[in-house]
């Protein structure tokens, strides 16, 4: 017995050596390619250039589902297919926002948050409800019933609490019966950001529109003093609407039934290009793809390379390949999904499970050998509001890249803002770190023996998000779904 089990850990261990063996030259190769040949940040300008914004359901979304399937077409895959999926659409018309004492209302700058309603025109009194958390409406019973509500982004300075998306504080507002809601941007110099304000990816019953920091903190200092008055007058469009994810599959070895999903959302809002949010994403995906296909490298298990559309509505196109995965039990084959969202220079790697953490920097090791700047930090850690999502809520194990030394894209400022434009993609080598980085683990998980993670059972899922503190987000959109 105690020979065999030596035998065994002898085999593993000579395994293990074998593999890390053949990882070398491989990530050698894909150093090189990637460092001479990336298209990455070339594509993603074209794109912003000829296409703009890439709002999904519009003819600039289609546009761009068009683009990147024939890119991947020239970049040498056979199996390219669209993955047509049907939608509400929302697009923003006009908006009107004045605030002041009675009879004199001043108008402020201001932009309409994703699937408000079709039209309003409504005047109310503003009340300010802090970070329009549950417990700033619990400290005053009843204060938003037929207001409107002031609230901020994130987490004022000096308050605690935990900061909640969006579209979570116009759950809150729309639970205590406020008539509106009016979110004050975190970001200085009277930027704007756009976003849903959705928890469900449908119309809301009421208008939820951003204004500018200085002008939000401006109000809420005359709500100190008196009372103030809102007039909101908006126009939008809803309807039924078809998009298409853009799939890309390489094919396995010996394990093609297993997959590794690696993706990223191709749209964007229609505020800007979306350069940052999610162009360095997206394109970097893309030419992981490219990198692959040049070097004819063919792991064991199959990789699949996604452009998801819909993200920004809620999630819809990722929803949509998980609802089909399902559908086709090939759920249970998807070994990993990782996802790459405003990821602009990965020097280090998360996932949600962690028992992923002694592969990942065995691997990372071998990275550092190709480049000692890749960091190899590993963290374990779960969110919500990206494509990742409906693959975790899924049990799947899911994973994403880190930046190592601040040499990021862009200023964080333009997220789902006006000035989202090519031109912050001031760090060309970020694209390709995180596209060579990601294809050496990539290709390390695709050839590996064996994954120390596996696809969670439901009460696993469902423990490992209570773990996370994840229900009561979960619970205002309406995803939370096990019974207490």
């Amino acid at each position: 017995m105690r020979k065999t089990l030596l035998t065994c850990i002898i085999s593993l261990a000579s395994l293990t050596l074998f593999s890390q063996n053949q990882w070398e030259p491989v990530f050698r190769k894909i150093s090189e390619e990637v460092q001479q040949n990336s298209k990455a940040y070339s594509t993603l300008e074209e794109a912003t250039k000829t296409i703009g914004h890439r709002l999904t359901g519009s003819d600039n979304g289609r546009k761009a589902e068009e683009y990147t399937y024939n890119l991947l077409k020239s970049y040498g895959f056979s199996n390219v297919r669209y993955q047509p999926f049907e939608v509400e659409s929302w697009s923003r018309g006009t908006i009107d926002l004045s605030v002041g004492t009675t009879g004199a209302l001043q108008p402020v700058k201001s932009v309409s948050l994703a699937h408000s309603p079709v039209m309003v025109d409504l005047t109310g009194a503003v009340v300010d409800l802090g970070n329009g958390l549950d417990s700033d409406y619990l400290a005053h019973p009843g204060v938003a019933k037929d207001k409107i509500a002031l609230v901020y982004l994130g987490t004022l300075p000096g308050t605690t609490g935990r900061s909640l998306h969006r579209s979570e504080k116009t759950a809150i507002a729309i639970k205590y019966g406020a008539i509106g809601i009016i979110v004050i941007n975190t970001v200085d110099g009277g930027t704007l950001l756009t976003g849903t304000a959705s928890v469900t990816g449908k119309l809301i019953p009421i208008p939820a529109i951003c204004i500018g920091k200085e002008d939000g903190m401006r109000l809420k200092e005359q709500l100190r003093t008196g009372a103030l008055q809102a007039r909101i007058n908006m126009t939008n469009f809803s309807g039924p609407i078809r998009a298409r994810n853009v799939i890309a599959t390489l094919e396995g070895s010996n394990l093609k039934k297993e997959k590794i999903v690696v993706g990223g959302h191709l749209d964007s809002w229609d505020l800007a290009t979306g350069a940052i949010d999610n162009g360095i994403g997206s394109f970097s995906v893309l030419d992981m793809a490219r990198t692959f296909s040049a070097l004819k490298l063919k792991p064991r298990r199959s990789i699949e390379f996604v452009m998801f559309m819909g993200e920004e509505q809620g999630l819809l196109g990722s929803e949509a390949y998980v609802h089909e995965a399902i559908k086709d039990k090939s759920v249970d084959n998807l070994r990993f999904m990782f996802n790459f969202d405003m990821t602009g220079d990965v020097r280090s790697f998360s996932s949600t499970d962690s028992n992923a953490r002694a592969l990942f920097q065995q691997i990372g090791r071998e990275i550092q050998k190709i480049d000692t700047g890749f960091t190899n930090g590993f963290s374990s850690r779960a969110g919500l509001h990206s494509d990742h999502q409906p693959f975790m809520l899924q049990g799947v194990p899911t994973a994403g890249g880190g930046g190592g030394r601040g040499q990021g894209n862009g200023p964080a400022g333009c997220y789902h803002a006006d000035c989202d434009v090519f031109s912050l993609v001031n760090y060309p080598q970020g694209l390709k770190n995180t596209v060579r980085f990601t294809s050496m683990m990539l290709y390390a998980l695709g050839t590996v023996d064996h994954l120390p993670v596996k696809k969670k059972t439901d009460s696993e899922t469902r423990d490992f998000l209570l773990q996370n503190n994840l229900k009561e987000p979960l619970e205002l959109e309406g995803q939370w779904r096990w019974k207490d």
